[in-house]
């Protein structure tokens, strides 16, 4: 990929493929290109070379609001920081992809959505007011609303403590096999990595055995 200053090397030789429905770990140490490949992954990133195909359409053959658009329809997020908008309620950031794909059930989807992780009585509530569980349960329900055929997430956990991160990865699990999602996730937790069915580790930019 580039920046600014030129070419980063960042990755190299990566080359794998996951099917549908399948659950993915990627794991290394810190610094090791796990965000940067899960941004390339999402076409949020251009690599300087190779190829990403997501549902069989080559990413970086498309410009930018194409790219945007198939993501819009067959990508959710989920990050360590919830990436809510706090000046919208748990509500409103639900139904904002909805509304974006001109949904007209969206405040009925987002509802029930919302209703599935828990959170029916905080519909209203802003994010500032929210626990941090309660913060990624609202990123979750907005991830899963839009029935995504894949899910990147990005150290779901990371900013939350163990018990509540426990109950957050069985929600997210949960709503990954009741939606039939490939899930593709970042994690530096060994037991999270475990739950899923591959494990893909990365050192110094390389997959390794």
């Amino acid at each position: 990929m580039t920046d600014s200053t030129g070419t980063l090397d960042i990755l190299r030789d990566i080359d794998f493929s996951l099917a549908a429905r399948e659950t993915a770990a990627i794991v290394g140490a810190s610094g090791s290109g796990k965000s940067t490949l899960l941004s390339i992954i999402a076409g949020l990133d251009t690599p300087s070379r190779g190829t990403v195909r997501l549902a069989g359409q080559d990413l970086f053959t498309i410009d930018e609001d194409d790219r945007a658009a198939l993501r819009a329809q067959k990508v959710g997020f989920v990050f360590q920081s919830f990436q809510l908008m706090g000046n919208l309620t748990a509500l409103e950031n639900v139904m904002l992809p909805l509304e974006l794909a001109d949904r007209r059930d969206s405040r009925k989807a987002a509802t029930d959505m919302l209703a599935r992780v828990g959170l029916a009585q905080r519909l209203g509530h802003y994010p500032k007011v929210l626990s941090g569980g309660e913060q990624q349960r609202v990123a979750l329900a907005r991830a899963f609303v839009v029935q995504p055929a894949v899910l990147l997430a990005d150290e779901p956990t990371g900013s939350l403590d163990f018990a509540t991160g426990e109950t957050v990865m069985a929600l997210m699990f949960d709503l990954n096999r009741e939606q039939g999602t490939t899930l593709v996730l970042v994690t530096h937790d060994a037991g999270i990595a475990a739950r899923c069915e591959r494990r893909i580790t990365i050192e110094a930019g390389r997959i390794v055995p």
